[in-house]
């Protein structure tokens, strides 16, 4: 029901969004703000630690929020609904396989509201700058890459970029509505965490400005002020919030099949200008050849692009026999279900000896293997506030590791201090045939300066 719609004397639909502090608020900015056909009476929290507990603040919920709005742990939501009396449950957040976001509609279906997954053109704000979005099929896919690949071709034609990230807004939410980031101690003023830093610090180190925060339109306007294009960087396997004019999605061997199993990953998949088969020098043949099919298939109008990943560390020959710690991306290990990255690519191929980093974790980084036991070996660069931080330090200190190999986009040795030298693993996106580079073009000759 539109705000137009909806008399003074009619009831308010009592709406609950199902969340981790990014895409439920965008949602509720352009759904439920200011909108009196609809009351937002809690969020819930899931994925991210810490989130819960808190409240949206009054001063970005507006009118008819005096208190802000509660965000509760989402184990709490057939409670919530059938104590509140709640009409609709909104899904808002990503990652999730298919048979978990019907597992989560029965829930809401069974304790009487009713579900609902917002489409892009109710979620996309549009821009009065051209938009090229990079999106993926799972977190983890190689976006990341890709994205600062594309910030940096388009750069040396000349446009000016603004990368907008896809929000991580973990802190202080009101401090947090609009930020700008163009150099690493803007994200220390910022107190941004690990996993913040792990998507801003590598475009930075670039050259390239980075906007993010809560509130995603004046983000957009502000971003608009100092560029010619802006670039989506696309969380985990999220819809952009944006128009695109063109829109990549990265596609991962390496979990073939989850292209089409994974919400919203499959959505972007079939709506994607061109797909990107990632990975596919680490990847086998036959799993690539799978994402492939599957493209073919879903999504035909898609120009399909095969491309590398470069993986280098300064001096491979060091690493043979050594013993390390393998260090790769939180999130990508996490809800991303991956139990290896780059970091454990290049120890293997580099005779290193990957130590259980399981055996040395300490606190919350203990809990994470037993939430997530496929890890193994492997330590997720958790950092999702100071003591996360300092028992991620505690963790590799206090295993036998001769070496950290650190496959984290972010400058671990910003962050802690242990006795052993950390070694940075890099990686960046090949574009073997050019393919990227000719989409580029073809979009700069649509949209000239």
């Amino acid at each position: 029901m539109s705000a137009e719609d909806h008399g003074p004397d009619m009831p308010r639909s009592r709406v609950v969004i199902m969340g981790a502090a990014g895409r439920d608020f965008h949602n509720f900015h352009l759904l439920y703000r200011g909108n009196p056909a609809y009351e937002v009476v809690a969020f819930t929290a899931a994925q991210i630690p810490n989130i819960s507990g808190r409240a949206y603040p009054a001063s970005l919920a507006g009118a008819g929020y005096p208190h802000g709005i509660p965000i509760v742990p989402e184990s709490e939501l057939p409670d919530l609904i059938r104590r509140e009396n709640i009409d609709l449950v909104v899904l808002s957040y990503s990652d999730l396989p298919h048979i978990e976001v019907m597992h989560k509609a029965s829930i809401a279906l069974a304790a009487g509201a009713s579900f609902l997954l917002p489409g892009p053109r109710e979620t996309e704000l549009i821009s009065t700058k051209p938009v090229v979005s990079i999106c993926a099929v799972r977190t983890g896919s190689g976006k990341s890459p890709l994205t600062r690949y594309v910030s940096r071709y388009l750069r040396s034609k000349g446009r000016r970029v603004a990368i907008i990230r896809h929000p991580m807004p973990y802190g202080d939410l009101a401090a947090q509505a609009v930020q700008r980031f163009a150099t690493m101690e803007d994200l220390d003023r910022a107190h941004c965490t690990i996993e913040e830093r792990e998507e801003y610090e590598p475009h930075l180190r670039d050259g390239a400005i980075v906007f993010a925060g809560v509130d995603y339109e004046p983000i957009l306007r502000a971003a608009e002020k100092e560029c010619d294009i802006v670039i989506w960087d696309g969380g985990n396997n999220d819809l952009p919030f944006y128009r695109p004019d063109l829109h990549f999605v990265v596609a991962d061997p390496h979990r073939a099949g989850h292209e089409l199993s994974y919400h919203p990953g499959e959505a972007n998949f079939r709506k994607a200008d061109v797909i990107v088969v990632s990975k596919i020098d680490s990847a086998k043949a036959e799993n690539v050849r799978a994402v492939e099919e599957s493209a073919v298939h879903a999504n035909p109008r898609a120009t399909l692009v095969e491309g590398g990943l470069t993986m280098s560390v300064p001096r491979p020959g060091e690493l043979r026999g050594r013993r390390a710690i393998v260090v790769e991306d939180g999130p990508t290990l996490t809800h991303g279900g991956m139990p290896y990255g780059a970091a454990t690519l290049v120890a293997e191929a580099n005779g290193a000896i990957i130590v259980d980093a399981q055996k040395s974790a300490t606190g919350s980084l203990a809990q994470v293997y037993a939430n997530y036991p496929h890890l193994r070996r492997i330590l997720p660069a958790m950092g999702y506030g100071e003591s996360q931080v300092r028992e991620l330090e505690q963790t590799i200190a206090r295993s036998d590791a001769e070496i950290v190999l650190d496959g984290s986009p972010v400058d671990l040795k910003r962050l802690v201090h242990v006795p052993q030298p950390i070694i940075n693993v890099a990686y960046e996106y090949d574009d073997r045939d050019h393919k990227v580079a000719a989409k580029l073009d073809e979009f700069l000759a649509r949209h000239p300066a």
